[in-house]
């Protein structure tokens, strides 16, 4: 009988509500071995993201390090956080009830990230939910580590998958327009990436019953996630007219748990660094011929084009709901 070893992640993240949920999602689920936690702008300003990470840490014992990453996107000014969408403090403002006495590790992000790849070579899946800004800092200074990664997954882009554009800008989603260089970088380089894109997380849709539930029969981890989310939630419901929220980060997790949630297309994928089109994800699938462009002698990724979302939202759900159960 063969035993499956749980996968060890690096989680690289700007929490943010949808943020939280899915580092909650990484600790609480067996098949993961959550090595670290690396913090980037985007939700909130680092400091923020950088604090909210700790707080999680230390209100749910992930005993992993911390370390705060990049302030700004490599070759961009810094946009004003989304605060309307994850509030001021990036946790929904609801008031989080106690100041985290955990430090961050003084390396910073890119530099941890180095080091713990290279000290478990061929081990190590970057889940990335935030702007790409630490993984591109990382392969700017060491390029070799690309060799050395298991895998990437990401939650960024959209490919028109079924009319899918972008939602900060008609073409754009957010993490990779945050920093469209270092999404370059990182699709470019020579490690497998997957990208869950809004293509399929659009298609997950976590309603209030499903919230409702999690607060009853989750724990303390489902009361925090419903506490959470209502500024969230409000949000959706007030521009998408959707009873609930759509489940992105979560859906990056849930890929390294079960791939077989999605259908996948293969080709070379590029961002769009500036003018318009800024922060749009393209790929040329493998099974079209096209002229010689851009994307040639680039490695072919891995776009999400289709999710089994009721499975999806089971597997999240009972997560959290087998834990508790187990506690008691």
């Amino acid at each position: 009988m063969t035993t499956t070893l749980p996968a060890k992640v690096i989680f690289d993240t700007d929490p943010g509500v949808d943020d939280a949920m899915a580092l909650l999602f990484l600790h609480r689920h067996p098949a993961i071995e959550l090595l670290g936690i690396t913090t980037v702008h985007g939700n909130a300003s680092i400091d923020t993201t950088t604090r909210n990470a700790c707080y999680l840490a230390e209100r749910f014992a992930i005993e992993v390090p911390i370390a705060q990453g990049a302030r700004e996107p490599l070759a961009l000014p810094k946009s004003a956080p989304p605060a309307m969408v994850h509030g001021d403090d990036g946790l929904g403002n609801v008031g989080q009830s106690f100041t985290p006495s955990r430090e961050p590790d003084p390396r910073p992000a890119y530099r941890w990230i180095i080091d713990t790849v290279r000290a478990h070579p061929g081990e190590v899946t970057l889940v990335a939910v935030g702007p790409l800004t630490n993984l591109g800092l990382a392969l700017k200074e060491d390029p070799a580590i690309a060799e050395l990664v298991k895998a990437v997954v990401i939650m960024g882009g959209a490919f028109g998958v079924d009319g899918q554009g972008g939602n900060v800008t008609p073409a754009a989603e957010a993490n990779i327009h945050g920093d469209p260089l270092a999404a370059d970088l990182v699709f470019t380089a020579p490690w497998p990436v997957t990208a869950v894109g809004l293509d399929v997380t659009h298609r997950v849709l976590m309603r209030n019953a499903d919230f409702a539930r999690l607060r009853d029969q989750g724990g303390e981890d489902g009361e925090f996630m419903w506490a959470i989310s209502r500024h969230y939630v409000d949000f959706y419901s007030q521009r998408e007219a959707i009873d609930g929220c759509y489940v992105h980060d979560s859906s990056a997790v849930a890929y390294v748990i079960d791939p077989s949630l999605f259908t996948l297309r293969s080709g070379p994928v590029r961002a769009v660094c500036d003018g318009l089109a800024m922060g749009q994800t393209l790929q040329r699938p493998d099974d079209r011929d096209f002229p010689p462009g851009d994307w040639d002698g680039h490695p072919s990724q891995r776009v999400c084009v289709d999710v089994d979302a009721e499975r999806l939202l089971a597997l999240f759900l009972d997560t959290f709901i087998d834990a508790e159960r187990s506690r008691d």
